[in-house]
């Protein structure tokens, strides 16, 4: 499994942490937002959500693990782009029904707000969890079913109620594309990964 990891500016002291938390697991991680290095674009919520549905949409990862302050503004930016599922994970709870119910590519944490004593902990926990199972087995079992069908209605939904991604991009403003793309981790993963190239 691919996972980009993007923070923002509000966030981007807590990007070890999560990178760290991340250590234990079976994935590739790409640490693609803000790493507080000092030499960054500037990235908000704004462009980090924008960074997420490109980063899905083109198939250059599999999951993205964001956030910002109260994980609210990601969730809210993420979401405005197809074949985003994304959910706010406060807890290994969270994350495991997320997993299990949801089967969602997207991760929105809180990262400022009650990020506080032990939340080292408490990351290393949700990441436990969100990989603990396969994705999309439901729960409880007897609602599998249900949830799966629920789950490509959505997609459904989704493909119907937005442009292409194409559009999309041709739509938004220049300099939020090329705010994006001037952050040289994210450009180097859409140039390298991704299975769906986009004109930008």
């Amino acid at each position: 499994m691919r996972i980009a990891v993007i923070n923002e500016v509000s966030s981007q002291d807590k990007n070890e942490k999560v990178i760290k938390a991340l250590e234990p697991f079976p994935v590739q991680v790409f640490n693609v937002g803000m790493t507080g290095a000092g030499n960054e674009p500037e990235l908000t919520y704004i462009h980090t959500g924008l960074m997420a549905g490109i980063a899905l949409n083109s198939g250059a990862v599999d999951l993205v693990i964001g956030g910002c302050g109260t994980g609210q503004g990601f969730l809210i930016s993420a979401m405005q782009y197809p074949q985003v599922y994304c959910g706010l994970i406060l807890d290994s709870l969270d994350a495991w029904l997320f997993s299990q119910i949801n089967g969602g590519n997207c991760v929105s944490l809180a990262l400022n707000k009650g990020f506080g004593w032990a939340a080292d902990i408490n990351l290393s926990y949700i990441f436990e969890k969100l990989f603990a199972d396969p994705m999309g087995r439901g729960y409880p079992p007897h609602r599998a079913e249900s949830q799966q069908a629920s789950r490509m209605k959505l997609k459904e939904v989704s493909a119907g109620t937005h442009k292409d991604f194409q559009e999309i991009l041709k739509e938004i403003d220049p300099a939020l594309i090329k705010q994006v793309f001037s952050h040289k981790p994210f450009k180097e993963l859409i140039e390298n990964y991704a299975t769906v190239k986009f004109i930008y």
